[in-house]
């Protein structure tokens, strides 16, 4: 199941799989898709849901600890978003490997897409790629994710619907202590947030960042400019802080509170279309 954690002990890597590809067929597949026939007008998405690695790259010269720390993923974002589906009744995509394979929410031409660090730490296995390497990756992960994605959407005709991407982030980052519980995120649209925004500041225990701890851009983002902006559907990206989401419990509460407020902006945020 995509998110679940990858056997990530420090081993060289086997042959790829026969053919030349990325996957091979006993390896679960580049996204995974919950209640795709989900009545809610919100479609969810989860780019950074997994830390696995392909076989054929074993751990790209990274030790357990790095594969289970943010770099390699989002911690506790597939939980809230497999929950949130549920309590929504929404279909949810989901990808099926980790950001360092290849980022599914970096445009392709980003240094961040395949990067060669992250937060300080190298990661051998990107080093001098070759141009079939990365359009493996591409082939094997990026393109089907975002594939499917566009496939629900289609799904739904004429239906309305509301784009929510579920991400979490780490509470420190270059030595600075981040405040926000959540963090609610647009670029060019900010129609759906500042209802969402309304529907969640009256929780005194919970701080609510517009635009924090990350912004919205055609640079760095690649699932809300290309499914949300370029298609006409009102969009979110949602932030949660990592600290706040270390059991199921925290991500079931999590999930709750979101439900709670999108019930609450429905019926305004479907006037937005």
């Amino acid at each position: 199941m995509a998110g679940s954690k990858s056997e990530i002990g420090e081993q060289e890597a086997p042959a790829g799989p026969p053919g030349g590809g990325l996957l091979a067929p006993d390896e679960p597949g580049a996204f995974a898709v919950t209640n795709p026939a989900g009545r809610s007008s919100a479609v969810l998405v989860c780019d950074h849901a997994s830390n696995r690695t392909p076989r054929c790259l074993g751990t790209l010269g990274l030790g357990p600890a790095d594969l289970l720390s943010h770099i390699a993923w989002d911690p506790g974002a597939a939980m809230v978003a497999r929950r949130l589906s549920e309590l929504l009744d929404a279909p949810l995509v989901e990808s099926g490997y980790s950001r360092l394979v290849i980022d599914c929410n970096r445009p392709l031409d980003s240094p961040e897409s395949i990067p060669e660090q992250s937060a300080g730490v190298s990661i051998p296995g990107n080093r001098r790629l070759s141009a079939e390497d990365r359009a493996r990756r591409i082939e094997a992960l990026f393109t089907p994710y975002h594939d499917a994605i566009r496939k629900v959407v289609d799904a739904r005709g004429d239906r309305p619907g509301l784009l929510l991407s579920i991400h979490s982030f780490t509470p420190v980052f270059g030595g600075r202590r981040r405040p926000w519980s959540i963090g609610l995120s647009y670029g060019r649209d900010e129609r759906l947030v500042k209802l969402l925004l309304g529907a969640m500041t009256g929780d005194e225990t919970v701080q609510v960042g517009e635009n924090e701890p990350y912004s919205i851009d055609d640079e760095t983002d690649y699932t809300i400019p290309v499914h949300g902006e370029a298609r006409g559907l009102p969009h979110v990206l949602i932030e949660i802080r990592q600290d706040l989401l270390t059991t199921p419990a925290d991500a079931a509460r999590w999930a709750g509170r979101l439900a709670e407020a999108f019930r609450r902006i429905e019926p305004a945020a479907l006037r937005l279309r």
